[in-house]
């Protein structure tokens, strides 16, 4: 596969709602939405397979997202994976890698149009050591106590769709 190929796509009815703070199911004039609040980090999950076009390289995780109803602020995202693989992983516990972090990134000027924001996992401990053909899962957070950078956005933010793309 060619650096910059759709490797996986995740859509918000895909979620697997940690057990503590998960985002909320929610629409938008229709479209399901990931609703994150402002003032606690909430989670996402997501599982999958790395697909066997997968090359090795890492990966870029595209977020698409909108705020509520916000047209000013910086949103910050965190994504983490977690190898399931061949034997790797015992799934009563969880075991992610440490997350990695976009940049305060502003949201854009018009309520109601999508953002895209990218994060890049390097192949190796950033990705959990996952391999092609592994089980894994994708955790998605919204940084709203600002952690890693300052997330002012002081409005919902909802998640729209994930993309994984090829380094």
């Amino acid at each position: 596969m060619a650096s910059g190929d759709t490797l996986l796509e995740f859509h918000p009815y895909n979620n697997e709602p940690p057990s503590s703070n998960p985002a909320s199911p929610a629409t938008r004039n229709q479209h399901i939405v990931l609703a994150f609040d402002d003032a606690v980090d909430e989670e996402a999950v997501f599982s999958a397979v790395m697909p066997q076009a997968y090359g090795g390289n890492g990966i870029t995780i595209l977020i698409h997202s909108s705020a509520e109803t916000a047209a000013s602020g910086d949103v910050v995202w965190q994504t983490a994976l977690e190898r399931i693989g061949d034997e790797q992983q015992n799934v009563d516990s969880d075991s992610f890698a440490a997350f990695q972090s976009s940049s305060a990134v502003a949201v854009p000027g018009t309520s109601g149009l999508v953002g895209i924001i990218s994060i890049n996992h390097s192949n190796g401990a950033q990705m959990d050591s996952i391999i092609v053909g592994e089980k894994f899962r994708l955790k998605i957070r919204r940084d709203a106590d600002d952690t890693s950078a300052t997330d002012s956005v002081t409005d919902d933010m909802e998640l729209h769709e994930v993309e994984i793309r090829e380094q």
